[in-house]
């Protein structure tokens, strides 16, 4: 049975966590599009706490839902430079951030069309990076579609385990944020991490 998952922008800790947990996840991206979701937002740790990132999308005005696959990405804001930017100052005194950084500087200065295009490549990109030995599907298919829509859209709060943050001392400890924030703080531990939530 094969579990699907919607790709989000830069998932959070318990996303990856699930991810990870699984030997083989299909991107489920045919489901229509659903605002104030993971799907084009991010969290990361800012020098005055939680900082949101989000990608804008061309808004299609008809009565039918555009479907995830054919959101578009809107380059009418420079929000790929605002959010290097971000990224820098969040993360340049983290312990890793040099070591991955120029693993995604790339990917704030070239063009995605679509969203859900940009979302895989990026999921693809940190699984590769931890080494996390999940096999994805050239299928879009998913027998478990709850599993997608939790996954994509859930407001449960949950409590990631404490790890140090780069601003830990001044707001203590933020839970559950992109899973950049862990990769910028733990580098290689990162894997070890993400399992040790599912046991």
């Amino acid at each position: 049975m094969v579990a699907g998952v919607c790709p989000a922008y830069l998932p959070n800790i318990q996303y990856m966590a699930w991810v990870v947990s699984q030997k083989e996840i299909a991107f489920v991206t045919h489901h229509p599009y659903q605002k104030q979701t993971f799907r084009n937002r991010t969290e990361i740790y800012g020098a005055n706490g939680k900082l949101k990132l989000t990608v804008p999308i061309v808004h299609k005005k008809t009565a039918q839902r555009q479907s995830d696959n054919a959101v578009a990405i809107h380059y009418e804001s420079s929000w790929q430079k605002d959010h290097w930017k971000s990224l820098e100052s969040s993360y340049r005194s983290s312990p890793f951030f040099e070591f991955y950084e120029d693993d995604f500087y790339p990917f704030f200065h070239k063009k995605y069309q679509k969203l859900m295009e940009l979302n895989i490549i990026l999921i693809k990109k940190i699984l590769s990076l931890i080494d996390a030995e999940v096999k994805i599907l050239s299928k879009k298919k998913a027998m478990k579609e709850n599993s997608t829509l939790i996954i994509a859209k859930s407001n449960t709060i949950i409590e990631t385990p404490q790890y140090q943050q780069v601003f830990h001392a001044k707001h203590g400890f933020i839970n559950n944020l992109s899973t950049l924030d862990l990769l910028f703080n733990l580098g290689p531990q990162s894997l070890e991490y993400l399992k040790g939530m599912g046991n």
